[in-house]
């Protein structure tokens, strides 16, 4: 998590809540009164009933903005919580950036008196989305090595069955995530865009030129909203985002 020290900088420019993503959030913490938001980041998504937000990169959090929920500057494997002191623990697009998973999602629920929550993505779908595999196969390389697979994080609370809810991403989604730009394509020619969504951030730029540059041409030519003319008729989307909830 700490490389978004690195790639974090402009990263509040393009990556604000969406709120529809951010209602089925909400319906995956249910009645939770207390929450630990972990690999907080700028704070996108994070509940009003957060008591505390855990995050180790210093760049993230000075964009936290003004009003946000205490920070503590700590990884998601040391949590400098209690035992059972929270009634959720919450984490958001952030398991990939963990070094030790198993360890992370046991300390979540060392600290979580009844849930835990990952708002995260299903490496299998998201492998097949246009993008990675038409343009930048490097890109997708770079995100199957940090992915992780839902059975990894529902494998530290064995005894509970995880609930796994689809959440398709709009058409218009104000959260420049990954595949946020489905529809949009011209947007992941833009570097600032790029910036923001850390599998291509973190990939090497002279991997990704070739595919980019095919795609600005397939997009000047009209060949992508030839190929992807059904992607045009649709509102939303299914690309593997999924919120994922464990009761203890």
């Amino acid at each position: 998590m700490v490389s978004y020290d690195v790639i974090g900088a402009t990263y509040a420019k393009t990556r604000r809540p969406d709120p529809r993503i951010a209602r089925a959030i909400q319906a995956a913490l249910g009645d939770a009164k207390g929450v630990v938001n972990v690999g907080a980041g700028a704070g996108s998504y994070e509940p009003p009933n957060t008591v505390v937000a855990v995050e180790p990169s210093a760049v993230m959090i000075g964009q936290r903005r003004a009003g946000a929920a205490p920070v503590v500057r700590a990884v998601a494997e040391a949590l400098p919580l209690r035992d059972k002191s929270v009634d959720a623990a919450l984490a958001v697009l952030t398991v990939h950036h963990w070094t030790d998973v198993a360890t992370g999602v046991w300390e979540m629920r060392r600290v979580a008196r009844r849930r835990i929550v990952f708002f995260t993505w299903r490496p299998e779908v998201i492998a097949q989305f246009w993008l990675l595999r038409e343009y930048l196969p490097a890109a997708a390389a770079a995100d199957a090595q940090v992915a992780v697979p839902l059975e990894a994080l529902a494998a530290a609370v064995p005894e509970s069955e995880p609930r796994i809810v689809s959440v398709p991403v709009p058409h218009d989604c104000i959260d420049g995530f990954g595949a946020a730009y489905w529809r949009r394509p011209a947007a992941y020619l833009d570097p600032q865009v790029r910036a923001g969504i850390s599998m291509l951030a973190k990939t090497d730029p002279a991997a990704l030129a070739p595919g980019l540059g095919r795609l600005r041409e397939d997009l000047d030519a009209g060949r992508w909203h030839q190929s992807h003319a059904e992607l045009l008729q649709l509102d939303a989307l299914d690309v593997g985002y999924c919120t994922v909830t464990i009761d203890l």
